[in-house]
């Protein structure tokens, strides 16, 4: 069966002026399993990821465009790819848009095995994904140590909770439900064909806070 053709996606310019204060996240900042079906805005996806880990400067650590969450020696090394009913993407924080990697509804493999399913009809999720030569070959400084599998582990699994934090704020920020958790790794590195020096680490799952029948 012939696949339908994705096109990438220009996401619209990020709006860092809406929702809460910091504070006011931070007060609201809980995770909230029971998600809506309810599709979110280009816009919201477009806040979402910038908010995660998009470019926030022009110049950065080791002159390279700095991010909204730090990472090892500005390595930059965990890749989000955004899990959508349709298809799956890639997203390029440099140009702010979304590469497609694979046609269909993955976001069954999302959520770990094992794990409660309630959230797969969420319309977005999250993956996050490290690419260890990023980390290994970062053009920062490069610290000793990066080269080690542990090493490199502890930084990556940092690195991916600064993204997931900055994900998680901004959920609260616009009320928004989020719910950080496993995912299938094995059947996410087959299915977005994975490099052997990349890792399916977790996934992250946004939408609408579902309401129960009494608040309907």
């Amino acid at each position: 069966m012939k696949l339908p053709l994705l096109e990438t996606i220009i996401l619209p310019a990020p709006r860092p002026d809406t929702g809460k204060s910091l504070t006011g996240a931070l007060q609201e900042r809980k995770t909230i399993r029971e998600i809506s079906d309810r599709k979110l805005s280009l816009q919201m996806i477009s806040n979402l990821l910038w908010a995660a880990c998009g470019i926030n400067r022009e110049q950065g650590p080791f002159g390279i465009p700095g991010r909204t969450a730090a990472s090892a020696s500005n390595s930059q090394e965990i890749e989000v790819y955004v899990v959508l009913p349709d298809a799956t993407y890639l997203y390029d924080p440099f140009h702010h848009t979304l590469t497609p990697v694979v046609a269909g509804d993955l976001r069954s493999l999302t959520i770990g095995p094992g794990q409660a399913d309630f959230v797969v009809n969420a319309p977005v999720h999250l993956v996050y994904v490290a690419d260890i030569n990023k980390l290994a070959n970062t053009a920062g400084y490069q610290e000793p140590g990066l080269t080690d599998p542990e090493v490199q582990k502890s930084y990556y699994f940092v690195d991916t909770g600064l993204i997931a934090g900055n994900a998680s704020l901004f959920a609260a920020s616009e009320g928004l439900a989020s719910w950080f958790h496993n995912c299938n790794k094995p059947a996410l590195a087959l299915k977005l064909k994975l490099r052997p020096h990349q890792r399916a680490l977790f996934g992250h799952s946004f939408g609408y806070i579902q309401k129960t029948e009494q608040e309907q």
